[in-house]
C-alpha cells in the first residue's frame, strides 16, 4: 500500500517506521528537518503517570494566580486573548471529575506501555542507550500544594501507577543537590525518559530511510480532495498524488483537517526549555516541581529544565523571557547550579481542550488517518500512536479502544 505521511516529529517518524516495517511504501512529507521542530526540545519523559488531563476540577480558580504571577506557568499574550478564548472555554468545560476520569482512563490506555514500546523502537533504530528506565520525583513546597493534587494522585493510583511518599529528609537523601524547600515528595516508580529526544527522532528517520522509506522536505500548502478522499497534496514544489494519507503534523494538523472538512479545536501551547551543558549537577533521576510545573531532566547534553504554557498562536516570535523564568526556577531548585553555558528553545505543543489526542480514521475522507494533538504527551504517546495507526491500516484490531480519540468527538 502506498502511504503519504505529513510530519516528521516523534509521532510521524514512529508511525512511518511501523508502517514501513509492515511493508508499505511510505513517503514522509515535512516542512522541517526530522526532529528539529516540537520534538526537539521536550523534557524527555516517558511516564505513564502522565495519565492526568491538564483540565482538572478547580483549575478555573488557579488561572488568575497563574496569569498574575511573573514566575507563573501560564501566559496568554494580550493580543491573542480573544482568539484563544473559544479554546479556553472548552478547556474549562472539561474540568469536571467525570471528564477527568474519562480522560485519565483513555490516556493511560495509550501510554501504559510507553517505556517498553520505546525500548523496542530505539533498539530498532540502533540507539537503545537513549531510553532509560527510572523513577522520578515530584516535589512540593507545602503540604497544601500536595493536598491540592489529591484527585490527580487518585487517578494515577486507580490506573495502577505506583508511588512512594517522601518527607523532607527522604527528598534530600534522594536528591542531595535539591534545595531544602520541599516538604513533601512523591517518588513515582517504574517510569522512564529519553536522554536525547532530537537524536532519537533523527535515528528513527535514518532507519526509516535505510529501510527504503522516503523523506521529502516540503511544505504542504493545500490538499486536493475528490470522491472517496484525498487525491493530492499541493506543495511549493508541485502536486503530489496521494493514495492514502496520515496526518501527523502536530500543531499544524488543524490547518490540514479544516481543508478536509473536519476542523478541530487545537491550540499551540507553547513551551520553553533551557539546557545546561555544564550545570555541575548529578541528578540521579528527573525532578518535577509541581508548584512551578517544571521538569528538570538529566540528559546526554547536560540537564534540561522544561515547562511553561504560553498562548500566542503558532506563528508569533518566541518570548525568551519565559525561558528566563525557567532559569529562575532552576536556581531555586538547585542553588549550586552553574548557568553560564546554556541554550534556550521554544516549541509548540499541539494541545486539545480535553487533553486527548486525535487518533484514528477520518470520518469524511475514506483514505485518511489522523495522529496528532498529544499536547504534553507527544513523546510519551508517539510510539504507541504509531503502532495503533499501523494496526488500523494493516486491518489489525487496535489493542485499545480508540473511541475517546475520534476526530468527530467535539
Amino acid at each position: 500500500m502506498k502511504i503519504t505521511l505529513i510530519g516528521a516529529g516523534i509521532v510521524g517518524m514512529s508511525t512511518a517506521n511501523y508502517l514501513r516495517r509492515d511493508g508499505h511504501d511510505v513517503t514522509v512529507v515535512t516542512a522541517h528537518v526530522p526532529g528539529e521542530y516540537c520534538s526537539f526540545g521536550n523534557a524527555g519523559m516517558l511516564n505513564n503517570s502522565g495519565c492526568v488531563p491538564q483540565s482538572m476540577p478547580g483549575v478555573i480558580w488557579k488561572v488568575p494566580g497563574y496569569l498574575t504571577d511573573p514566575l507563573g506557568p501560564l501566559v496568554v499574550r494580550g493580543a491573542y486573548f480573544l482568539k484563544s478564548l473559544p479554546w479556553m472555554l472548552r478547556f474549562l468545560a472539561n474540568a469536571t471529575v467525570k471528564q477527568a476520569e474519562h480522560a485519565s482512563i483513555a490516556l493511560y490506555s495509550l501510554i501504559k506501555d510507553t517505556v517498553p514500546t520505546y525500548e523496542e523502537l530505539a533498539q530498532y533504530a540502533g540507539v537503545p542507550e537513549l531510553v532509560r528506565r527510572t523513577d522520578f520525583l515530584v516535589a512540593y513546597e507545602t503540604e497544601a500544594s500536595y493536598r491540592g493534587d489529591t484527585l490527580a494522585w487518585k487517578l494515577r493510583r486507580d490506573r495502577g501507577v505506583k508511588t512512594e511518599i517522601l518527607d523532607a529528609a527522604a527528598i534530600q537523601a534522594l536528591v542531595p543537590q535539591l534545595a531544602k524547600d520541599y516538604v513533601v515528595g512523591v517518588k513515582v516508580l517504574e517510569q522512564g525518559y529519553v536522554t536525547h529526544p532530537e537524536r532519537l527522532v533523527k535515528s528513527l528517520a535514518a532507519r526509516f530511510v535505510k529501510e527504503g522509506g522516503v523523506i521529502l522536505e516540503r511544505k504542504v500548502t493545500a490538499i486536493e480532495t475528490g470522491e472517496g478522499g484525498v487525491r493530492a497534496l499541493i506543495t511549493a514544489e508541485g502536486r503530489m498524488s496521494v493514495e492514502n494519507l496520515v496526518v501527523c503534523a502536530g500543531v499544524h494538523s488543524g490547518e490540514l483537517t479544516a481543508q478536509l472538512g473536519e476542523p478541530v479545536p487545537i491550540e499551540a501551547e507553547r513551551g520553553y526549555h533551557v539546557t545546561y551543558s555544564d550545570p555541575g549537577l548529578q541528578l540521579p533521576l528527573p525532578v518535577h516541581v509541581s508548584d512551578a510545573k517544571v521538569f528538570a531532566t538529566p540528559m546526554e547534553m547536560g540537564v534540561r529544565i522544561a515547562g511553561q504554557a504560553e498562548f500566542s498562536g503558532i506563528y508569533a516570535e518566541p518570548n525568551y523571557q519565559r525561558a528566563d523564568v525557567l532559569e529562575t526556577h532552576m536556581k531555586r531548585m538547585f542553588p549550586s547550579v552553574r548557568t553560564s553555558d546554556s541554550t534556550k528553545w521554544m516549541g509548540r505543543r499541539p494541545s486539545m481542550p480535553d487533553s486527548l489526542p486525535v487518533i484514528g480514521p477520518s470520518v469524511k475522507q475514506g483514505n485518511v488517518y489522523y495522529a496528532f494533538g498529544h499536547g504534553h504527551l507527544g513523546l510519551c504517546g508517539g510510539a504507541p500512536t504509531g503502532r495503533l495507526i499501523a494496526d488500523l491500516i494493516g486491518n489489525r484490531r487496535p489493542v485499545i479502544d480508540l473511541a475517546p480519540f475520534r476526530v468527530d468527538r467535539f
